[in-house]
């Protein structure tokens, strides 16, 4: 565990590094690139290992589809136009100040602190990490303390491939992640949920770090009555159970037609049953992670049960030696009072609302807080757009869930209680970067007509 001098001292470290070398070149932040790559790449079966540990049990594949694919992906996307976002770019130059020329330089910040959460460990570590190192910047990483068997192997794989002035890692209790949140980082990344996100934000502004905040939320899906139930059940059923719903970005709750309820139910327990014949007890299957996270799940699907939903479980429990697999379960027409929709639910819950129309499914999601995300389903361009243009998200999918993720040239965030800032790809490299503005005037210049004494009519001339 690492106590608050220790930490300072290792900023400090990588602040002298920094100011040893403000502007990376291209080929040194593509070596550092490539090095993580390799980290990741070279060790994925350790990497598989230490998160299947540390959940009780994680499917391999979602592991190397979420953690291990996405962060290669990121290396290689990032590394093919690096190139061109280090460029400077020109800035147009008004009439009366020609022949100077503007442009806009991009600049690494200094020492970029990531704090990262356990439903992705290996992904949300490094993801943010890819951007920051692209934009020339030293990284101190802290991952979660609920995965402890994949924090110390990413410290000491990062130990072995990067040297600590350049890319760090920082393991510790709730009380090392205080203390890092309180360093005065250049920037400072946080991905977890809004309580917690709270608190880093306060932290970080003692020191006026610039702060992303990435807190997931109340994620809806939107079935309109021209929608194909069997396709709309098949891929909120991926979006939802993919890691157990422990997605910051899973469907949260489905508003579907009213009229369509009971048949929709029925596609998403026929695709249940594709998707995991041997149910809860298959191997691509994953665990809640940690008992806390458990005894919450329960508590909130216990009051729906006492306040008279109906609640259908798609499979039985399944206790393992550390952790436990919780079923697929629907919960229809809940509460609005109840926790599971007040709450991000973050597990395999999901609600399922019957609403009358497209106006009121948009109503619905326009009275809560922005959404990280925000799926919907219909073949109508008319109404998509009315949904682009009348609501507000992070991201927004058509016909499909989570997959905006996975596309380098997007940026990822959220906006109002689901986050700020985004990054991912170029977005990232902004993110992490002085967009600095340059001015340079020719000697020779015309300009000096406007100095003092003025003259009026010039003024005027020029509209001024």
């Amino acid at each position: 565990m690492a106590d608050a001098r220790h930490l300072q001292a290792r900023l400090d470290e990588q602040r002298r590094a920094f100011t040893a070398e403000r502007y990376p070149s291209l080929a040194v932040r593509r070596d550092r690139l490539a090095r993580l790559a390799a980290m990741t790449r070279h060790h994925r079966d350790e990497i598989a290992q230490a998160i299947h540990q540390d959940f009780g049990h994680r499917a391999e594949a979602e592991t190397r589809l979420a953690e291990i694919a996405t962060v290669l992906q990121a290396v290689g996307h990032t590394r093919r136009h690096l190139k061109r976002w280090m460029r400077p770019k020109r800035a147009a130059m008004p009439l009366r100040l020609w022949p100077a020329r503007a442009r806009v330089h991009r600049q690494p910040l200094g020492v970029v602190g990531i704090i990262a959460p356990s439903n992705y460990p290996w992904n949300l570590a490094m993801l943010p990490a890819v951007d920051a190192l692209a934009a020339g910047n030293r990284v101190m990483i802290k991952p979660s303390e609920h995965t402890p068997t994949t924090s110390k192997l990413m410290a000491r794989l990062a130990a072995r491939h990067f040297d600590p002035d350049e890319l760090c890692v920082v393991t510790g209790e709730v009380e090392t992640g205080r203390a890092f949140a309180a360093l005065p980082f250049d920037h400072l990344l946080f991905t977890g949920n809004a309580l917690v996100g709270r608190e880093v934000a306060r932290a970080a502004a003692a020191n006026l770090t610039p702060v992303t905040l990435e807190l997931g939320g109340k994620t809806p899906a939107i079935v309109a009555d021209d929608a194909d139930l069997e396709h709309a059940a098949r891929r909120i059923a991926f979006g939802k159970w993919l890691n157990a719903g422990q997605t910051c970005i899973a469907p949260d709750h489905v508003l579907v037609d009213e009229p369509r309820l009971g048949a929709f139910v029925e596609a998403l327990t026929r695709t249940v049953k594709r998707f995991h014949p041997r149910g809860t007890a298959g191997d691509d299957y994953s665990a809640i992670l940690g008992e806390r996270h458990r005894e919450r799940l329960d508590a909130m699907l216990e009051e729906a049960r006492d306040h008279g939903c109906r609640v259908i479980p798609l499979g039985e429990p399944v206790e393992l030696r550390t952790g436990a697999k919780l079923p697929p379960t629907l919960v229809i027409d809940p509460h609005e009072g109840l926790a599971l929709m007040r709450e991000e639910i973050f597990g395999p819950w999901l609600p399922i609302l019957g609403v009358r129309d497209l106006d009121a499914a948009i109503g619905h999601v326009n009275a809560g807080p922005r959404p990280l995300a925000l799926y919907a389903f219909t073949d109508d361009p008319a109404r998509r757009q009315r949904i682009l243009r009348e609501t507000h998200s992070g991201g927004v999918v058509f016909n499909d869930t989570l997959w905006h993720n996975a596309v380098p040239a997007l940026p990822f965030g959220g906006v109002g209680e689901s986050g700020m800032g985004a990054y991912q790809g170029e977005a990232g490299f902004l993110r992490f970067s002085l967009e600095r503005s340059v001015f340079q005037q020719a000697r020779r210049n015309a300009v000096g007509v406007l100095d003092p004494p003025y003259r009026r009519w010039l003024l005027r001339l020029l509209g001024l």
